[in-house]
């Protein structure tokens, strides 16, 4: 590891000019390329105290040995220098995107004699026009053969092609009417280059011109009695009104525009990429990417779009580009996509509108990209056993902690407190081992004392079953505070057990909550328990008694491992919350009548119709309900006069006043598994 003041230039040497500069390790590979609009500015931020360096600029710094940069004149020439070094020599810190599969498009090579339509992968190549990407290559020849009918370009290979031409007889496509044969000279190489140039302006989304001349052509054929041409022309219509159905309206006035959405975490992002033509969305891709290099939202966009468009010009480039967030400085980038289109490029966040709606179906896809990147992630074996294994080193475990078991606290402003466990075996979650905690031991909001409470209560049940040999009557649990979220879950009828311990306790916080976890284990005499806890500010993980945190590398699948445990275990505290909260928001003078459950209550309101009209029946009326006695009967008119009478509801939006006969559901149901305690 490099001392950084080692290599530091002089501050009379680094220029005060735009620039990119360079690091480079002891081998002097480059392992980062940035750019500045000064560099006497940027390059002293990398030489500052490293204690105030993120972490990831931190490591980059001192896995350096040297720095260097070259002067331009403008931002702009600085955005495209960045963009040709960071594709020349890869730097390790640097973001970059990769694609989670190669993806098809539709390709017209128009620079051969006679251009060909067919599906084609990786690098594009000079001459030949792109359409797409498209998610798959099935879709792009579906429209390709409905689009043959109206365009019979070629679409053979070479091979094909001179073997028809050498002996004087087309293809199958040839015979039936969706290639024009060049290959037998039907058509001469113009007419040909004509055909495929229809095909690309059809394509790049210029079809309503293209259709409603087709349409008047069909019209003069039917008034001169050309009944055949005109049911050629009404078929060639269709196939391509057909075609055009496959991609929706989703941008009126036929928008040309790319729509860039992202989905990120603390060491990763996903970019989700429409391209719109036509006001039609015409190809799809996205990207992941790990966070080497510590970015903002605007940073991440600035990447994508370098890599969009760093090797593209004319119109591959749209009019305007919807983004999440602008790149800063925004001007060079937007004059660095003016250049490369050749005209005005529009570079904005959708504000309101069809834009708007269409970027956060967008940012749905990259979310979605994002989580099941993860899922493929966390589903591989071998990487799962590596990341319990660095969990072992870094914390310096006799073992692999092959069961884990995370705990967060959740609560709103001081209530409805309430607390999860989630348990990870194998480095996989094993939902039906979730537990859920009410905190009981005192009131209002104390993250330390309730995660000492929760982690005291679980450990506790812990010993109580490991000296029993039976299982807990539900008195017992009750009394514990342990209630089955669920009812009996064991094929014989017995509540679950908490017997089963774990290797690692992992806790939602830094040294506050880890010193209280231990605490708690410490008073119990359970000395064969590990104890972390993850800080979600800088991905921290600390250890009991020590001042300084565990810092895992960002490449490390045990700090992914570590991450996953603590997001799953606050989602599940977080549900749990808001279905509490929701609760005691609908809770109602039917909650306080003894021996009357969820399951009569629903039974009730279904045969009434609705809680007013419950209200006001008999007893009598009551007890015609199968399963309500009299007693029951009773208790419910009492609860009901001792109520105070409900505010009528109001719709705000007219002021009217509501009444109350929609059928109720007495009680939302909870969720199936885990224990709520």
């Amino acid at each position: 590891m490099a001392d950084p003041s080692s290599y530091r230039p002089k501050p009379g040497q680094i220029p005060d000019a735009p620039g990119v500069y360079k690091f480079r390790d002891e081998h002097r590979r480059v392992i980062y390329v940035g750019k500045a609009k000064s560099l006497r500015q940027r390059l002293a931020n990398y030489f500052q105290d490293l204690a105030n360096l993120h972490p990831r600029t931190r490591t980059m710094v001192t896995t350096a040995a040297s720095v260097e940069w070259t002067v331009v004149t403008t931002e702009v020439e600085a955005l495209q220098l960045e963009y040709s070094w960071i594709k020349e020599f890869d730097p390790r810190f640097n973001v970059k995107y990769r694609d989670d599969k190669s993806y098809p498009y539709l390709a017209v090579t128009m620079n051969e004699q006679f251009p060909r339509v067919q599906v084609m992968r990786g690098q594009k190549k000079k001459g030949v026009r792109y359409f797409g990407p498209y998610g798959h290559a099935w879709a792009i020849r579906d429209t390709v053969d409905l689009l043959l009918r109206a365009f019979p370009v070629r679409t053979c290979s070479a091979g094909v092609f001179k073997n028809a031409a050498r002996t004087g007889r087309p293809c199958l496509l040839g015979y039936i009417g969706k290639c024009s044969a060049p290959c037998v000279e039907r058509v001469t190489p113009e007419e040909h280059r004509e055909l495929a140039e229809d095909f690309c302006d059809f394509m790049a989304g210029r079809t309503g011109t293209y259709i409603r001349r087709l349409e008047r052509q069909m019209a003069d054929a039917a008034e001169e009695m050309e009944y055949e041409r005109a049911a050629r022309l009404r078929d060639d219509i269709e196939a391509l009104k057909k075609a055009m159905e496959k991609s929706a309206v989703v941008l009126a006035d036929a928008t040309d525009a790319d729509l860039i959405a992202l989905a990120e975490d603390e060491l990763e992002a996903a970019v989700q990429i429409f391209h719109v033509r036509g006001g039609r969305v015409r190809g799809q891709r996205g990207w992941v990417t790990d966070k080497v290099e510590a970015v903002t939202s605007g940073d991440l966009v600035e990447h994508a779009l370098q890599q969009l468009y760093g090797e593209e010009s004319g119109d591959a480039v749209p009019k305007e580009v919807l983004v999440p967030a602008l790149p800063d400085p925004l001007e060079p980038v937007q004059e660095w996509l003016t250049e490369r289109r050749g005209a005005n490029v529009s570079l904005r966040v959708p504000q309101r509108g069809d834009k708007k709606a269409l970027m956060e179906t967008v940012a749905r896809n990259a979310q979605q990209s994002l989580v099941l990147h993860k899922t493929k992630r966390a589903s591989d074996l071998t990487t799962r056993s590596r990341a319990l294994e660095e969990i072992a080193a870094a914390l310096e475990l006799d073992g692999a902690p092959l069961r884990i078991e995370c705990y967060d606290i959740s609560h709103l402003q001081g209530d409805d407190v309430v607390a999860s466990m989630v348990v990870f075996e194998d480095g996989l979650a094993r939902k039906s081992e979730y537990r859920r905690f009410q905190i009981k031991g005192f009131e209002g909001q104390d993250d330390v004392r309730s995660m000492h409470e929760v982690i005291t209560r679980r450990f506790k049940r812990y010993l109580a079953d490991k000296e029993k040999t039976g299982e807990w009557s539900p008195e017992d649990a009750e009394e514990s505070g342990e209630v089955q979220g669920n009812g009996l879950t064991e094929e014989d009828g017995r509540p679950k057990r908490f017997a089963y311990p774990p290797q690692l306790v992992v806790v939602d916080g830094g040294q506050p909550q880890v010193a209280a976890a231990q605490k708690a284990l410490d008073e119990l005499g359970i000395d064969d328990i590990a104890v972390c806890g993850l800080a979600k500010r800088l991905e921290e993980v600390w250890v009991p008694g020590d001042d300084d945190p565990v810092i895992l590398p960002r490449t490390s699948e045990g700090l992914y491992l570590l991450q996953r445990v603590r997001d799953e275990a606050h989602r599940f505290a977080i549900t749990y919350q808001r279905a509490k909260r929701a609760k005691r928001f609908r809770s109602g003078p039917l909650d306080d009548v003894p021996g009357l459950g969820d399951a009569r209550k629903q039974t009730l309101i279904k045969h009434f119709g609705s809680v007013k009209k419950l209200r006001s029946a008999t007893i009598d009326q009551i007890c015609e309900v199968p399963g309500i006695g009299r007693k029951t009967a009773e208790a419910i008119v009492v609860a009901f006069e001792r109520a105070a009478p409900a505010a009528p509801a109001v719709n705000t939006a007219t002021g009217e006043i509501m009444e109350e006969e929609e059928p109720v559901t007495a009680g939302a149901s909870e969720e199936r598994r885990g224990q709520e305690t």
